[in-house]
């Protein structure tokens, strides 16, 4: 595996283990963010691996999604929105879940 593979992945599974934490804690907000940040390792390392490099940010990572991988596209637009929600409003447990879905989703898609 390459150091950029493993570091994707070790965030990933940093970030997850996290989130799974504060979901049980009902930190609501926190597992979002968590979640996304998981979120966004995968589709980084999805995109390193089709693509040889990574985003430099997550305008650079949607516009890439969108044009090339349309599938993911569509869970990154719809999921983004909770992320940024997060740090002004007060999160449930149903986006939380939501998030964690898709995380798990990604990571079978992956095979981590």
């Amino acid at each position: 595996m390459d150091e950029r593979e493993k570091i994707l992945t070790e965030n990933f599974e940093e970030y997850f283990h996290l989130g799974n934490l504060a979901f049980r804690e009902e930190k609501y907000n926190s597992a979002t963010t968590l979640y996304f940040k998981a979120i966004s390792a995968l589709f980084d390392l999805y995109l390193f691996r089709h693509t040889g490099s990574t985003p430099s940010s997550h305008t650079h990572r949607f516009r890439i999604l969108e044009k090339s991988f349309p599938k993911l596209y569509l869970i990154a637009d719809r999921d983004f929105p909770f992320y940024q929600d997060s740090y002004t409003k007060k999160m449930d447990r149903e986006a939380a879940q939501l998030l964690k879905e898709d995380a798990e989703h990604l990571k079978k898609i992956l095979g981590i």
